[in-house]
């Protein structure tokens, strides 16, 4: 007889606590390339499916949670028109002070 492991809970942002100190880069959309953004339809959310961190919302103009994004790229990487950017947060960091 096999053993089936399920899971009980499912992981969500926060998890790991506040986690964006930790960034190095930050993802920036740019919304004049993001799909559902140009289209004002629900299409692609790539950012949103492959989020490690489930820090992207799937909305018509995705947003991404600051607080707990650590920064990966994965978003970036996985964007097919190349919305997101990784810029270094040192550029941040007097603007939001």
């Amino acid at each position: 007889m096999k053993r089936r492991i399920t899971s009980h809970g499912e992981p969500g942002p926060g998890d790991a606590g506040k986690t964006g100190s930790w960034r190095v880069l930050r993802p920036i959309i740019d919304y004049n390339k993001c799909a559902p953004a140009k289209k004002n339809k629900k299409l692609c959310f790539l950012c949103w499916l492959y989020c490690p961190d489930g820090v992207i919302t799937k909305t018509i103009e995705p947003a991404i949670d600051y607080e707990y994004c650590k920064g990966c790229g994965i978003c970036a990487e996985e964007c097919p028109s190349k919305a997101i950017e990784m810029i270094e947060e040192s550029v941040f960091f007097n603007k939001e002070k």
